[in-house]
């Protein structure tokens, strides 16, 4: 790969999800799942599982990276283990209509008020900087943009009808 700091956010992603190996600047080798590559930082966070499926998180600084290596291409089972890692506790409060109910609600009030947004499966994605998760409120808002969190959770806690779905 080489200048892995130097690569636009779109070719990071393509490693979300697949088994590779980070080598770093001082000649560590770190195996795992790619969970997310930070997009200021290019910091990639790996996830790697132990016999009894528990998972252990590893952050690998960007400037720190030297190459990444796509060992093997991850399928829907481990998009799933992925997925299920970090469901906060309180979306398994509600029904999958429930949810999809939810999401597709907070959608239309972000576009009500012209806030970009697309859905990509479980997340919102709000303007390519914030993501917005299950069950959809303001504490699942997630941006190192700290003025658009502050001003989407306030938009978020700020949505009609909002009492009634907590």
């Amino acid at each position: 790969m080489g200048q892995w700091c130097n690569m636009l956010p779109q070719e990071w992603f393509k490693f979300v999800n697949q088994q590779v190996k980070v080598s770093t600047e001082e000649k560590q080798e770190y195996e795992g799942l790619v969970f997310t590559v930070d997009p200021v930082s290019a910091s990639v966070v790996l996830v790697t599982f132990d016999e009894n499926r528990s998972a252990s998180v590893r952050v690998i600084l960007g400037h720190a990276v030297r190459d990444v290596q796509l060992v093997r291409e991850g399928d829907e089972d481990t998009e799933r283990k992925m997925r299920s890692l970090f469901i906060p506790a309180a979306s398994l409060e509600f029904s999958t209509e429930e949810l999809e109910e939810r999401k597709k609600d907070l959608r239309a009030w972000l576009e009500k008020n012209l806030i970009p947004v697309t859905d990509e499966g479980d997340i919102l994605r709000v303007a390519n900087v914030l993501t917005i998760g299950a069950p959809y409120g303001p504490e699942q808002c997630s941006s190192s943009n700290e003025i658009i969190l502050a001003r989407v959770q306030s938009l978020v806690e700020s949505k009609p009808g909002r009492e009634s779905q907590q």
